[in-house]
């Protein structure tokens, strides 16, 4: 197995921290399933496909800024949907623009699609090490997920950006989750598929991190990076 410059030894490893979209979950798939049921009852006439062409790099955008603190959360959930519809050539009114991000939070969890081996690699983490959430997700709706989901009852902990404060890159929210899991900085790794947000956000904490590359990112050196979530056990 290779080794690499921010990989600590795996046999001090007690606490394997997840983030939840992205990773675990299926967000691409679970949010195409909310937009095309919301699409189809207000009748916007936009093929879903059309539609995910375009919003799908704008939430991204708009969720960078978010995690900068540059937008609210209030400013995010109307923007991304806002630009969207510009982008498209259908603007429309603020009134519908909130009905809309309303019911698509509201929809969101009754979706709950997970990634390949998602419960294969939890069942096997489970007896060997403590596992929690690491969230920049919304309070009101990540619990739901990871509820309807079925796989809330594998993590001790679920630490979201509401409530410790800030957001995933900034190392008080990783400090924040390791306190409450009663850890360590070495004794913890980091599994997401952000590079910024979860990866060198655990990396600049002290942590191990592994880089779970759903985007086919270009690897970076010295990056611990898997392509299946079966790989982690190469590591753990």
């Amino acid at each position: 197995m290779s080794q690499n410059n921010h990989w600590k030894d795996n046999s001090k490893i007690t606490d394997v921290f997840f983030d939840l979209d992205h990773t675990l979950w299926d967000f691409e798939r679970n949010s195409a399933l909310a937009f095309t049921r919301i699409l189809k009852e207000y009748r916007l006439g936009i093929p879903p496909a059309d539609f995910l062409e375009v919003y799908t790099p704008v939430n991204r955008q708009y969720w960078k800024k978010y995690r900068e603190g540059k937008i609210t959360q209030e400013e995010l959930r109307r923007q991304r949907l806002h630009y969207t519809f510009v982008a498209l050539g259908r603007p429309v009114e603020n009134e519908l623009v909130d009905k809309l991000a309303e019911d698509y939070i509201r929809y969101l969890p009754d979706y709950n699609h997970l990634f390949n081996h998602t419960e294969d690699i939890l069942t096997y983490l489970k007896p060997r090490y403590r596992l929690h959430i690491i969230t920049n997700g919304f309070e009101q709706v990540q619990d739901k997920k990871l509820a309807n989901a079925g796989i809330g009852t594998y993590f001790i902990h679920v630490v979201n950006s509401e409530t410790a404060g800030v957001k995933k890159p900034h190392p008080a929210i990783f400090k924040h989750a390791l306190e409450k899991a009663g850890t360590i900085p070495q004794n913890a790794v980091m599994i997401g598929d952000d590079l910024e947000a979860d990866v060198m956000g655990a990396i600049n904490t002290g942590m191990s991190a592994i880089h779970y590359n759903t985007r086919n990112e270009m690897r970076e050196d010295g990056i611990v990076t898997i392509n299946n979530l079966l790989e982690i056990k190469n590591y753990l």
